[in-house]
């Protein structure tokens, strides 16, 4: 019993960690396929006056299990629109790893994704 009791705290320390990691982990997961979807979206609306908002608004929505209205989730596309050139789209979402009240790591999560603009 003695043992036990001092392995458990341990143990559930690993516990906690490894499900707050994987959460971290499905967060970026989820970015990275978001921020995919836009960079397909702005490289073949090159003729779109409205570029721009179509691919944050494509981001946003194919974020999955993130929330779109948090504060913090930031979307920067870049490109000079000239057919063959590069739009990079790149997102940045705020994100918490707590393990126990001790907060780890950084404070947010970014992704970046390049296409050609077609």
């Amino acid at each position: 019993m003695t043992e036990l009791a001092l392995i458990t705290p341990v143990l559930l320390l690993i516990l906690f960690a490894i499900v707050q990691f994987g959460i971290a982990f499905h967060n970026y997961v989820a970015l990275t396929d978001a921020v995919r979807a836009g960079a397909r979206t702005a490289a073949v609306s090159r003729q779109s006056p409205t570029r721009v908002p179509d691919t944050i608004a494509k981001v946003k929505s194919a974020s999955g299990d993130l929330d779109p209205s948090k504060p913090g989730f930031d979307v920067t596309v870049a490109s000079d629109w000239v057919h063959g050139d590069d739009v990079v789209v790149k997102a940045k979402y705020p994100l918490s790893i707590n393990l126990l009240g001790i907060p780890l790591g950084p404070d947010h999560i970014t992704s970046t994704s390049t296409e050609r603009v077609e």
